[in-house]
């Protein structure tokens, strides 16, 4: 579509913006004449502005500031003019000379006002659209923190991380993406930390980015990650405003993105999947414990059934002879082979946790039990599958659930199925050959350039100190050189 600029006269303006918005019924124009020189236009999308403030504020102020008096012997221009720096008092204006930028300012909540004779239009910034209030996240919950999270408004993500940094190093840039949705996407990184040449490569993949709609930061994120060849994220989100700045104050870039609470963090590492804002806010003790249990029920949610499967099919020696008379007795009635029976549990045990999400939380604990408990059990009694798979696969549902990003638990659950496969047809031999292929492929992974296996692959010993194991605050003086500061120095290494 052309847009070119604005018409002198006012008529012709509506006119072209009835017509660009199809006749909208949402489109709103309040004319004004306060004198028979003069014709003032207040355009706006009704449930995108704050009309309260739009009727007590900019309406009355132009009722009551626009005077035959005043606007006596003044052209057009001197007439805007007097609206901007004199009649209306509002902290966010500007002046617009174009159609394309008056519409998606129009269309971004903001109000227009146009005066007949002159090809300008002043915008005032004045949203006022329903938002979510500042809540607990909902994805990454912790037992001592912060209990605040980002919601769908960017503005309010970004006041919330400010919050946090009170640096004015703390930069902002924001940039229109979608050719259609035109959403907002905003970078924020500190300028005396972040790399300068990881700052340009953010922005220029994001200026790469030609898609005719970003409906939330999922997209973002798969479009400029470094491969898609892999079920690993390689970009770190959060909806949690203290992980971001804690992100942020390492080196890194966070990406929001308007209508959405989830925020991106580049680049990251495989580690950072494995620790929470709370390990920061527990002793190092507790804090190293914690991330321990995680990598521990990475492992068991990825690899358990195919031990399982491979042990019982063709390793029964290494088995101790009572276990192994229970685990016989228990699938002499079982119709499958250990390989079937597993891979059918996981398929069921997915699609009843795809279905506790979908179903209404009004019913979904019901469901629950009665896939868990009753199905369940009634497998077991019928002799469709053993009491030892049924125990399998619930260590390895609790297991999944310990891990904090929820991308890292889904490779792990996709991984599984793939192990599973291995250890039917090549037992422990099959598994090892997985692990060294996963090895090899996270070895060669990148995140914005980064090693997504740093500081573990390459080895780095100095930044081991907050990787597998969180030590005490006082060695943590500088900063994981893994990401290629500017400034490593966390702490005055002088005390």
């Amino acid at each position: 579509m052309n847009f070119g600029t604005l018409s002198p006269c006012l008529k012709d303006n509506q006119m072209q913006l009835v017509q660009l918005l199809g006749k909208s019924t949402d489109l709103l124009i309040k004319e004004l004449q306060p004198d028979r020189y003069t014709q003032i236009a207040v355009i706006y999308i009704d449930g995108l502005v704050d009309t309260q403030v739009l009727h007590n504020s900019i309406l009355f102020s132009l009722q009551e500031g626009c005077t035959p008096d005043r606007l006596k012997d003044l052209d057009a221009g001197q007439k805007l003019d007097l609206l901007h720096k004199r009649i209306l008092m509002a902290g966010d204006m500007s002046v617009t000379h174009d159609l394309k930028p008056f519409v998606h300012q129009l269309l971004s909540g903001n109000v227009m006002v146009m005066v007949d004779g002159i090809s300008s239009a002043l915008r005032i910034g004045l949203p006022g659209w329903e938002d979510r209030n500042v809540s607990e996240p909902s994805s990454q919950t912790v037992v001592r923190g912060p209990m605040e999270g980002f919601t769908e408004n960017l503005r309010t993500n970004t006041a919330l991380i400010r919050r946090k940094i009170k640096d004015s190093q703390l930069w902002l840039e924001t940039v229109e993406i979608g050719r259609v949705t035109q959403t907002s996407v905003s970078i924020m990184y500190l300028t005396h930390i972040a790399s300068p040449d990881l700052v340009q490569e953010v922005k220029r993949r994001l200026g790469k980015i030609d898609i005719d709609g970003i409906l939330e930061s999922g997209y973002i994120e798969e479009l400029i990650q470094d491969t898609v060849a892999t079920p690993f994220p390689t970009i770190y989100n959060s909806d949690r405003p203290d992980t971001i700045a804690a992100g942020i104050l390492e080196g890194k870039v966070a990406i929001l993105v308007d209508g959405t609470p989830f925020v991106l963090l580049v680049p990251t590492f495989f580690v950072a999947f494995f620790q929470s804002a709370e390990d920061y806010y527990q002793r190092a003790d507790i804090g190293s414990l914690l991330r321990f249990i995680r990598f521990l029920s990475f492992f068991i949610t990825m690899l358990a059934p195919s031990l399982y499967v491979a042990v019982t099919t063709y390793h029964q020696e290494m088995i101790p002879t009572t276990l192994v008379i229970s685990l016989a007795a228990q699938r002499e009635s079982v119709p499958f082979p250990a390989f079937v029976e597993a891979l059918l549990m996981e398929l069921i045990y997915e699609i009843l946790r795809e279905a506790g999400v979908r179903i209404p939380k009004n019913i979904g604990q019901a469901i629950s039990i009665v896939g868990t408990l009753v199905i369940g059990q009634a497998a077991v009694s019928a002799g469709f599958i053993s009491s030892a798979m049924v125990i399998i696969v619930s260590i390895t549902a609790i297991s999944s659930f310990v891990i904090p990003e929820t991308g890292m638990a889904i490779a792990a659950r996709i991984m599984r199925f793939a192990f599973i496969v291995l250890a039917g047809f090549i037992g422990l031999y099959g598994i090892l050959c997985g692990v060294f292929i996963v090895v090899m492929h996270l070895a060669s992974l990148r995140s914005f350039g980064m090693p997504y296996m740093s500081p573990i692959a390459p080895y780095q010993s100095n930044n081991l100190k907050d990787s597998l194991f969180r030590f005490p605050w006082p060695l943590l003086k500088s900063r994981p050189a893994n990401s290629k500061i500017q400034n490593l120095n966390r702490q005055d290494t002088t005390k």
